[in-house]
């Protein structure tokens, strides 16, 4: 028997937290956050994340466990998540992965394998020294030049990820890109419910610009500036991320606040497209519009509980 898994996920903004949590205590559940930023302690504004009265005394993992200069990626979050869903196993409840990167949800759904090669060291030493002379962006032109789907998906400023694709290309002659997609095929070791909760675009956006208002009222520059006081650069994966990166652009007198503002709010609402490309890619998934539910949580919950219940899910 496969063993049941929860998937509430959806584009930035869209209000997927406090769902989740009137979702969880009806099926007696344990979140998991699948959010690639809301794992660092010390960020809080930027990330939105969760505060503990708004969890309402539903346990959640993967929020607020590590500092922002630790290294974090997708091997270690499918781990952790996996470590965390045998626990709650274990306690006779649910798991729910919650949060927007589709790619930790799938790494977990599809219990990737992110085969490790037998490390050539003299080659990762050569990769190390490229990116200490002639920095991050010429080693991921490198990775463009031999994967290019997979330095589109990763970051030019994620030495590490770069490094790590570029080393499984000399070592199996094979693209890390191909060997993702292949492992993506694969059919899920769980008994799963897929829920994307989406609404129009326009307001989205809308939501997306007034989040961002709120971050700044809530003290977002002040926090930026803690986080460089604490050491924490902009070279770092944590600092990377949206609203992270443009404030400290300011700080570092590269651009006003108010360019910092207006970059932040477009590149989010372009984030969330790609989140929903994303998403559209993604198989047996049940879309959520939240017009269609005339924006009610409890008729969306309601809809969830009973399609869980008729594909028995749980």
């Amino acid at each position: 028997m496969k063993k049941p898994l929860i998937v509430l996920t959806g584009p930035t903004a869209v209000g997927k937290t406090e769902l989740s949590i009137q979702l969880a205590k009806k099926v007696n559940g344990e979140i998991i956050s699948a959010d690639s930023m809301q794992v660092y302690k010390y960020m809080n504004i930027g990330t939105a994340k969760i505060t503990p009265d708004e969890m309402q005394g539903i346990p959640h993992y993967l929020v607020d466990e590590i500092l922002p200069d630790e290294e974090f990626n997708v091997v270690i979050f499918q781990q952790l998540a996996k470590k965390y869903m045998e626990e709650i196993y274990n306690k006779g409840k649910i798991p729910i992965l919650v949060g927007g990167t589709g790619f930790y949800i799938q790494a977990v759904l599809k219990n990737i394998n992110f085969t490790e090669t037998d490390t050539n060291l003299e080659y990762r030493s050569e990769l190390e020294n490229i990116a200490k002379e002639k920095g991050s962006a010429f080693l991921h032109e490198m990775l463009q030049n031999v994967d290019k789907k997979a330095a589109d998906s990763i970051h030019e400023n994620n030495t590490k990820r770069i490094i790590r694709a570029l080393e499984f290309y000399k070592e199996t002659k094979k693209l890390i890109s191909e060997h993702n997609e292949e492992e993506y095929l694969k059919e899920s070791p769980y008994n799963f419910a897929y829920f994307v909760l989406n609404t129009e675009r326009g307001l989205l956006y809308e939501r997306i610009n007034l989040r961002i208002d709120k971050m700044l009222e809530e003290g977002l520059v002040k926090e930026v500036e803690m986080l460089a006081k604490m050491g924490m650069k902009k070279d770092m994966v944590s600092m990377q991320g949206l609203g992270y990166k443009e404030i400290l652009s300011y700080l570092n007198r590269e651009i006003s606040l108010e360019e910092a503002v207006y970059l932040l709010k477009r590149d989010t609402r372009r984030f969330a497209k790609r989140q929903l490309t994303w998403f559209r890619r993604e198989k047996n998934i049940t879309w959520i519009e939240k017009e269609h539910f005339d924006f009610n949580n409890d008729k969306i919950l309601s809809y969830m509980l009973n399609f869980i219940k008729a594909t028995e899910i749980i």
